[in-house]
């Protein structure tokens, strides 16, 4: 999804610039997209839930198509949206809210989580990558991608790789191979030379496709 807000310096993750300038060493594609943002970066991140409501209505669909949906999601239950406010909401029908049948199921189940006190957002902070997916993909609707864009998106974790994505996958494909298709095994071989800085590698490469920063 397109982030409206301006980043400043002070926003930027404190890794960011030296990650920029390794990947720009390494690799013979980045070193050419990297320079072409060099004012941008991953935005500040939204509160936890909001940053996994908002990858559950993105997720297998165009960032033209999410965007549309998450506005006229929260043009029924508020900017920030709150567990409390799509509990009420589904009340009458949350799918009033431009949802499909089967994501306003995922949000609601997402919101009781969080209303119920059945996840633990503090403790993601200092757990690993895979023991916040694993945590995570414990509740319906979520699967490793969804997981992996909060990883990113929420956590600023440096160094994720999500290979199920389909458009880090299309940029590996059309930057890296002319195009062709692109199995997970070599999209993986490309990314080796990316550690321990594939979240950043990863949205030079998403911006690279599309020219509106991607936020969750």
């Amino acid at each position: 999804m397109s982030d409206s807000r301006s980043s400043t310096s002070q926003d930027k993750p404190e890794y960011w610039d030296q990650a920029s300038t390794e990947l720009m060493a390494r690799d013979r594609i980045l070193k050419k997209l990297i320079p072409q943002h060099k004012t941008e970066w991953l935005a500040p991140s939204a509160t936890p839930f909001v940053t996994l409501a908002r990858a559950v209505v993105g997720h297998q669909i165009s960032v033209k198509a999410a965007d549309a949906m998450w506005q006229r999601f929260t043009d029924a239950c508020g900017r920030t949206p709150t567990p409390q406010c799509i509990i009420k909401l589904a009340e009458t029908d949350i799918q009033q809210s431009g949802l499909s049948k089967r994501k306003a199921e995922y949000i609601l189940d997402l919101a009781v989580h969080f209303a119920e006190k059945k996840v633990r957002p503090a403790a993601w902070r200092t757990m690993t990558d895979e023991a916040v997916i694993a945590d995570l993909c414990a509740i319906r609707g979520i699967g490793r991608w969804t997981a992996e864009m909060f990883l990113i998106f929420n956590l600023q974790r440096p160094d994720v790789l999500p290979l199920d994505d389909a458009s880090l996958i299309k940029a590996i494909s059309l930057h890296y191979f002319s195009g062709e298709p692109v199995s997970r095994f070599e999209a993986r071989e490309v990314a080796q030379a990316w550690m321990p800085w594939r979240t950043v590698a990863t949205w030079y490469l998403w911006r690279s496709l599309d020219p509106a920063s991607v936020q969750y």
